[in-house]
């Protein structure tokens, strides 16, 4: 398989992937486009390889860890920027709740249930250790949990 055609063939699911990972379609577009770079260039390296395609989704992992500490470095500010992205998918009050947690948290999730990966793997896609893993996870499910009083609002 030809780089062009991997693209081709991957990209939209690397565009979701990276929606759910940043949980902004610009910095997801971003984000693959990045990602890409790096594959193009390792390119002959990674084709003789099974799966290209996980070699990509830990570059992005990877990538997107990197923003994020280069970020909280960063002035913060509470504007909120005008405009927003509807993806159909996201509707619901689990993409809100999601969208909500520290994005360490949120990135441990996504690799944890959406791209079904160990601990010790994630561990080694962030650069954190298993404990903290399992820690980030911890707190990002008991974030997530529906609290008894909403549940009982929802049934009145």
């Amino acid at each position: 398989m030809e780089f062009e055609d991997f693209v081709r063939a991957r990209g939209s699911a690397l565009l979701r992937y990276g929606y759910v990972l940043t949980g902004n379609a610009d910095d997801a577009a971003d984000l693959v486009q990045e990602a890409l770079l790096k594959l193009s260039d390792a390119w002959r390296r990674v084709r003789n390889k099974d799966n290209p395609e996980s070699y990509v989704r830990t570059i992005m992992a990877r990538q997107h860890v990197s923003w994020w500490r280069r970020r909280r470095r960063e002035h913060l500010t509470d504007d909120v920027p005008e405009g927003s992205y509807t993806d159909e998918h996201a509707f619901g009050e689990l993409w809100k709740e999601l969208a909500a947690l520290p994005r360490g948290q949120r990135a441990v999730i996504v690799l944890r249930y959406y791209e079904d990966l160990p601990d010790q793997e994630i561990a080694q896609i962030l650069g954190i250790s298993r404990g903290t893993v399992r820690s980030q996870a911890f707190h990002a499910l008991n974030a997530l949990r529906v609290k008894p009083a909403v549940f009982e609002r929802g049934r009145a």
